[in-house]
């Protein structure tokens, strides 16, 4: 009885591996086919007439009335209504390098700016009840912006900051 259980169990396992295999004629069949529809396809989905594109005639203008557009006011500036918190006081543009909802996180941020020789302030924006920390404060944009780039060396996201009040 064992030794017929194993040759059935032999005879099905050799019948199961014969019968999965695939023919090769059946790949050559959908090759074919396919390769007929390829060829098949580009001829029906060419335009019959050519169309060229309605191009506009350039016109010269003069080299005197070229524009150039300082790169300066590509800066991004967040403006604000902040007020002072602590400090010496506020100019138009200012050096944002913290940003905190606790008050004495800012503050000890400030006290480091302080110690490294900058003149920080902490401000508070009211509308979302944030505390601002000013590395530095001045009346034009492009000296913000030239502070701003030395001041990332040490807080690469230190942003500027219009004050709208």
């Amino acid at each position: 009885m064992k030794k017929y259980t194993v040759l059935c169990a032999g005879l099905c396992l050799a019948m199961a591996m014969t019968s999965c295999k695939t023919s090769e004629s059946a790949y050559k069949k959908a090759y074919e086919k396919a390769k007929q529809y390829d060829t098949a396809q580009p001829a029906a989905t060419q335009p019959t007439i050519e169309t060229a594109p309605v191009v506009a005639p350039v016109e010269a203008k003069p080299a005197t009335e070229t524009q150039v557009v300082d790169n300066l006011d590509n800066v991004s500036v967040r403006q604000e209504s902040v007020s002072l918190v602590s400090g010496s006081g506020l100019k138009s543009f200012s050096v944002v390098v913290g940003s905190f909802g606790v008050r004495a996180n800012a503050e000890g941020l400030m006290q480091r700016l302080k110690d490294a020789g900058y003149d920080a302030q902490v401000v508070k924006n009211d509308e979302k009840n944030m505390y601002r920390v000013i590395a530095s404060t001045f009346a034009d944009k492009a000296s913000a912006a030239a502070s701003r780039d030395q001041i990332r060396a040490s807080y690469p996201d230190a942003w500027l900051l219009y004050n709208a009040r």
